[in-house]
């Protein structure tokens, strides 16, 4: 390989990028959008679901186990109803997620210590907050109760009485349970293969298009170096787009940097290098630059957002479909972005992840350099 005709390459693709300032524009601004987009929209977390009550009771046994509902951040009280008609109308209307319903002998049974049935509606058309929901109104049922029975037993007892376990959960990497803590490293994976990859299927398609693919067949240029001095320049802007999304995470999202800064950037460089060598596969493959963008988002943004572990967990997807995420690169560089932002372990323990992703790379670079070929067919 002569590292003047790279040098060659490289030096006239980055001409072209610097002057088309448009692109670039947007190779810089969309990862930088889309950030921010979803890292504000896109969360999972489950709080203030807005519920509407109808207490028969009215009584201050009642009051209180309303008041674990609307004391909790996960509740947020609407209304107050008088009918089951009511109910239906606010969860029809969407003002309410969820409907609690407390007979007319709460008080009385909890005064003698029988159980008593209360009853929470919810709506199910989401399915997913519909079950976080009612494990929020589990926990707070559950407390209540246990409450109760305290306060029954050391009215009878005339002492107090402690639970016989005393459940304390602590929970690692993550404290505060924030969902943007594992959606923002995330996000860096599936902006990075999306942007890179669609920017790279361009060149090659471009230069059929353009009728300069003759031009360069006609040069002592090998493949190879055809091939390495094209992705200079997009795997430069790569690198920027990391940057930021690195300094936007830790600065403007306050996600957690744990781990080795020097290790995130060097795998970051492998994921980069096997990306933008898929997107010059493609097009070398479509030879043409409308068909080669459409390819790249299809064969990028639905695998690294769907199958790659980002929103969906793995483990719950069918066998087939896990079989399937096996080779999808974003997997692995998650993995990597996840234990080295939350975790801040090193390749002790992601050494596998990495290798994969440089097995990746490896074979992405072999099927460009073998599916390029410098002829006019």
């Amino acid at each position: 390989m002569n590292l003047r005709r790279v040098t060659a390459v490289s030096k006239k693709e980055f001409l072209h990028v610097l002057r088309d300032r448009r692109s670039l524009g947007l190779a810089i601004a969309i990862p930088v959008l889309m950030l921010m987009l979803f890292g504000y929209a896109l969360t999972l977390d489950v709080d203030h679901v807005p519920l509407v009550v109808w207490d028969q009771s009215s009584s201050d046994a009642s009051r209180e186990f309303i008041a674990g509902f609307n004391g909790s951040p996960y509740f947020s009280l609407r209304e107050y109803a008088d009918n089951y008609r009511q109910l239906e109308r606010a969860i029809d209307r969407g003002d309410a997620l969820a409907a609690l319903i407390i007979p007319d002998d709460f008080a009385r049974r909890i005064q003698t210590g029988r159980a008593v049935d209360v009853q929470l509606i919810v709506d199910g058309s989401d399915s997913n907050t519909a079950t976080i929901a009612m494990g929020y109104a589990d926990v707070i049922t559950r407390i209540y109760s246990q409450n109760t029975i305290l306060h029954v037993m050391q009215r009878r007892m005339g002492r107090t009485q402690e639970l016989p376990v005393d459940y304390r959960p602590r929970v690692w990497f993550n404290t505060d349970l924030q969902s943007r803590n594992y959606i923002i490293p995330g996000l860096i994976a599936v902006i990075m293969m999306i942007i890179t990859a669609l920017l790279t299927s361009l060149t090659v398609a471009r230069e059929w298009e353009r009728g300069t693919m003759e031009q360069l067949i006609a040069t002592p240029v090998q493949a190879g170096e055809l091939i390495l001095g094209k992705l200079l320049p997009y795997f430069a802007i790569g690198m920027v787009d990391m940057t930021l999304a690195v300094v936007m995470g830790q600065f403007i999202f306050s996600v957690p940097l744990r781990g080795s800064v020097a290790l995130l950037f060097l795998i970051a460089m492998v994921f980069l290098g096997g990306v933008l060598c898929m997107g010059m596969f493609i097009s070398i493959v479509a030879k043409g630059q409308l068909i080669a963008s459409q390819l790249a988002i299809l064969l990028t943004f639905i695998p690294s957002y769907l199958l790659s572990g980002f929103v969906f967990s793995i483990p719950n997807m069918p066998k087939v479909i896990q079989v399937v995420t096996y080779v999808i690169p974003a997997r692995y560089f998650i993995a990597i972005l996840k234990g080295i932002y939350l975790k801040g372990v090193g390749l002790e323990i992601l050494w596998g992840q990495a290798l994969l992703l440089a097995i990746f790379g490896a074979a992405t670079v072999t099927l460009a350099k073998l599916k390029f070929k410098k002829k006019l067919t």
